[in-house]
């Protein structure tokens, strides 16, 4: 997990950027390719990282190294598998909502047991040792050494030097010879990336002394014993700086919106879940009984969190919530883990959050031994094989147009096994907009939430109103721009641009050209049915949103070791915290529907009016501008200009930097990196925000 802290130095490390340069799309190289005389097998094609052509080698693999890579075989009857997946969402077939159970799947769609007993045979055969057979043989999993992998496969394991990392991969698409070959969908584990959290923290923890406060009174304590406000924009300022802070030029005087963050006396503001219970009118919902009771959320975070059950009880308790115990949580490993921690805010984002939108329904945290995709892709799977939750909620991502098409292919198999299960996979859209801004890529979106069977879930600003009402929302986006720091006005004022946003826009690269190197992207997963009124040919995300702008954050409960007290309280952002929030509120909407849904972004283009809140731009007659006083003159400066934006509504105010002296910044909203909000869908918050009780409304059955 990287993760960066807006609370970082403001001129150098305010952003989060993803590692997301570890995966471009694969290329088909086989000049020079060592393939056994009078070969009879077949080339795995897509199967190699694009970056191979251009990063800089850094030499072979130690051949000794252990390592596991996977053959995920080909299902049987795929076409039938497409087409009646497309039924099951389609309210004029008779098999409307009809899901499968497990027997039913492995009966149609499932390779053979000797099917998978040829793919071991083939490992076996090249003293590679068969370590696992996925649930009903969907894949199967070996273990060897390098050099067992490379002569195996026909390939050379390479370390890359990928951004400041160091990243092993195959140096060409692998091949596979005798039986084992027409079996092949795709290999995973010849490359060692990882996915990544979509997650940004405001600020570091509560000022000091009220941790330690909160800690000790927070069985029983009012929610506002923390100290949080629900007021994150508190009113209009103005400000003067001068450099040197002694009067000499420049002089500058800011006006506008002020920004109630963190401060050295104040926690500032940071949604806690009565807060946001209330302002979604979620607090109606469990007024009728809905609470997600009956229902399982599967939250996928790898490795684990040593402290997770404990944290999340502290914030129930802190917060009204029910407990957390063995009879509504569990964690399962998959298949095992030995990297679990405490202070991995991930988790306790996840869990905190989903139990604080359905406090009725059980948590199943499951746990991958690590991010590899390997990893987290089989671990997601066997959740879905095996029924271990019927909401699957996925803080994670990587960027589409930099994976293998065969990785997509992989995870968009197990996003459609999901919606035939009758099981809905949301997955964050990211927090890096369309990353070209952000990572000086072209515009791309975030995978597994690319899958057309999966629901994406993107992000908003939220403003409430001192009743906890909702004041306004903006499609997430936010720009910085230093106005002084330490003592020094800058002149103009130091843009910074886009810091983070949620992420959208359409698939554009699930396949590729391959006559050309390295390989170009060719097109993205083809536009499902339920986004047929939207532009383009693709598929388009986010389908819905809801609260990420870690300026307008979430609070949590986090162990982190070392400190004095150990537990603290905390704000976070990102599609980390959207997620499993819709996750949880459609656990609840099952609840009230009475049987399954099964993937939920095939209903919220068809939902009733006032289901959910359309988020359009938005704008403030106080954004900040800024007169600077020099030796020769007076130099003005635009909202926009200050903003660092050329036209469009937004909304930006003072952020007084709390860790430097005399340093302030000014926060744009509504900002999102080439992405737009707009009437109706939009790609940074898709159909919109949920409003709790119509949206889950809606799903109850038709009375008789």
């Amino acid at each position: 997990m990287n993760q960066m802290k807006q609370a970082d130095h403001p001129a150098t490390g305010s952003r989060r950027w993803p590692a997301i340069w570890l995966y471009v799309v694969v290329a088909t190289l086989i000049a020079g390719m060592a393939l056994p005389a009078n070969a009879s097998g077949r080339l795995i094609a897509h199967n190699t990282p694009r970056y191979v052509f251009t990063a800089k080698n850094l030499g072979t693999e130690d051949a000794s190294k252990t390592i596991e890579v996977s053959i995920w075989l080909n299902p049987h009857n795929r076409g039938e598998l497409d087409a009646l997946a497309e039924q099951l969402y389609d309210r004029t077939s008779p098999n409307y909502r009809h899901f499968l159970n497990r027997a039913q799947i492995a009966a149609r769609f499932a390779p053979t047991a000797e099917e998978a007993k040829t793919v071991g045979q083939f490992f076996e055969a090249h003293n590679l040792k068969v370590v696992t057979v996925g649930p009903d043989n969907f894949f199967v999993r070996a273990r060897g050494t390098v050099g067992g992998v490379e002569n195996a496969f026909h390939v050379q394991l390479n370390n890359y030097q990928v951004l400041g990392k160091t990243i092993r991969a195959n140096d060409r698409d692998p091949y596979v010879d005798g039986a084992a070959a027409p079996l092949v969908m795709a290999i995973s584990g010849l490359d060692n990336g990882q996915y990544e959290h979509p997650m940004m923290s405001r600020s570091a923890s509560l000022p000091q002394g009220k941790g330690a406060a909160a800690e000790a009174s927070a069985v029983g304590a009012a929610p506002d014993d923390l100290g949080y406000s629900n007021i994150c924009f508190d009113g209009t300022v103005t400000q003067t700086y001068s450099n040197n802070g002694n009067g000499s030029f420049p002089i500058g005087t800011y006006k506008g919106n002020h920004l109630n963050a963190y401060s050295l006396t104040s926690a500032g503001c940071g949604y806690t879940p009565p807060m946001i219970q209330t302002a979604y009118n979620l607090t109606g919902l469990y007024a009728e009984g809905f609470d997600g009771k009956g229902q399982t959320i599967g939250i996928i975070d790898w490795c684990g969190s040593l402290t997770i059950q404990n944290d999340a009880n502290v914030f129930s308790a802190q917060f009204g919530l029910p407990a957390l115990t063995a009879s509504n949580f569990a964690i399962t490993y998959i298949p095992a883990s030995t990297c679990a921690t405490a202070d991995d805010a991930e988790i306790n984002i996840d869990v905190e959050w989903a139990h604080a939108i359905a406090p009725g329904a059980n948590i199943n945290l499951i746990v991958p031994p690590s991010g590899l995709l390997q990893d987290v892709d089989e671990a997601e799977f066997t959740a879905v094989n095996y029924g271990l939750a019927n909401v699957i909620s996925g803080s994670y991502f990587l960027v589409e147009s930099l994976l293998t098409p065969s990785q997509l292919a992989t995870e968009n198999l197990i996003q459609e096994t999901a919606a035939v299960s009758g099981i809905s996979a949301n997955f964050s859209s990211g927090d890096s907009g369309d990353y070209h801004a952000a990572d000086g890529i072209p515009a791309t979106v975030s995978t597994p939430a690319d899958s057309p069977w999966a629901t994406a879930v993107g992000g908003v600003t939220l403003a409430l109103n001192s009743d906890n009402s909702i004041a306004w929302q903006a499609g997430w986006g936010n720009n910085e721009t230093l106005l002084a720091e330490e003592g020094l006005v800058l002149d103009p004022p130091l843009v910074y641009g886009f810091i983070g946003g949620a992420g959208g826009g359409p698939s554009n690269c699930a396949f590729q050209d391959d006559s050309v190197t390295p390989p170009t992207c060719l097109a993205g997963f083809a536009k499902p049915s339920y986004q047929k009124k939207l532009p383009g040919k693709y598929r388009q995300l986010p389908d819905v949103s809801w609260l990420a702008d870690p300026y307008t954050g979430a609070v949590i409960a986090i162990t982190v070791p070392g400190n004095v007290p150990s537990l603290e309280w905390q704000v976070w952002g990102g599609t980390s915290v959207s997620c499993p929030m819709f996750s949880a509120l459609w656990a609840i909407a099952n609840q009230e529907a009475g049987a399954p849904l099964g993937q939920a972004a095939p209903y919220l283009y068809s939902l009733p009016a006032g289901a959910v809140y359309d988020i359009v731009p938005v704008t403030s007659k106080a954004n900040v501008s800024a007169s600077i006083q020099e030796s020769t003159g007076t130099n003005k400066y635009t909202a926009a200009q200050v903003a660092g934006v050329s036209s469009g509504k937004f909304v930006s105010a003072i952020w007084d930097y709390a860790d430097l002296q005399d340093t302030a910044l000014v926060i744009s909203f509504g900002t999102d990196s080439g992405l737009k909000t707009a009437k109706g869908w939009d790609n940074v918050t898709g159909v919109g925000t949920p409003n709790a009780k119509a949206f889950a409304d809606s799903f109850a059955p038709a009375k008789q």
